[in-house]
């Protein structure tokens, strides 16, 4: 079995790298007000990819910390997925470009999915879908709006698609430290054919160990952002436990 990969998250808000709480920006806590220099660490402590998030450009609709993005690029050698506020192709070209490794799209995914597939069959394996759920249904617009969407009949819109990833978000859990929803996680990799990366909630090492039970679905990965601030997980043992063979 593969290794599971472990995301650390970097999410930018004005320029500083923060955590919100359920998705509200009124509810942020800053963590590191040189986002760049906590790429690196993350990169010197063995994590393999970053993941990496502009919200301010999730509400803008356009990349908003192209400074502190572009600062992170420079620093780090690992691969990047980054989302944000990508909307058109332009960005996703602008991006790619620049040497972002991975791009996620979410609002667009629900509001034109006909994007999504051409960013998908202009840049092969360069496009992750981001499906950020409350209830089961999806949120867009930095979850600000609730659509009347369920989470896995988006997915399967691009089943076809040439999609690298789906980034499956529990938005109720997302920097709760309620632990991840792995029944959930599973049921929606289960009823797709495309590989999802698991995120919102990972709180400790049982949660890992628990998605390595279920990566025999299509779970390739998870995303850990306050878990790792908060040091409730530490690099060395959350790393080792992703590469350990699930019983």
């Amino acid at each position: 079995m593969e290794d599971l990969i472990l995301f650390p998250a970097i999410d930018l808000k004005d320029g500083q790298c923060v955590r919100l709480y359920k998705g509200d920006m009124a509810q942020s806590k800053i963590f590191n007000n040189d986002p760049a220099s906590q790429a690196r660490e993350f990169e010197k402590n063995g994590f393999k990819w970053l993941h990496l998030v502009d919200l301010n450009g999730a509400f803008a609709g356009k990349s908003v910390n192209e400074d502190a993005i572009s600062a992170i690029r420079s620093a780090v050698k690992m691969p990047i997925q980054m989302g944000g506020g990508i909307r058109e192709m332009a960005h996703v070209d602008y991006w790619l470009e620049r040497g972002i490794n991975r791009l996620i799209l979410g609002t667009a995914a629900v509001k034109n999915p006909d994007f999504v597939k051409e960013a998908c069959r202009n840049y092969p394996d360069k496009i992750a879908v981001g499906i950020d759920a409350r209830d089961g249904m999806v949120a867009v617009e930095g979850w600000s709006e609730q659509s009347t969407i369920q989470a896995k009949d988006l997915a399967q819109k691009f089943s076809d698609a040439g999609v690298a990833a789906i980034i499956y978000t529990d938005i109720h859990r997302d920097g709760a430290l309620q632990g991840l929803n792995i029944s959930e996680t599973a049921d929606f990799a289960q009823a797709i054919d495309i590989p999802v990366i698991a995120s919102g909630g990972l709180t400790g090492y049982d949660d890992i160990r628990a998605l390595r039970h279920i990566q025999k679905f299509g779970v390739i990965g998870a995303i850990s952002g306050k878990a790792l601030y908060e040091k409730k997980i530490e690099p060395a043992p959350a790393l080792s436990l992703c590469r350990e063979e699930a019983a």
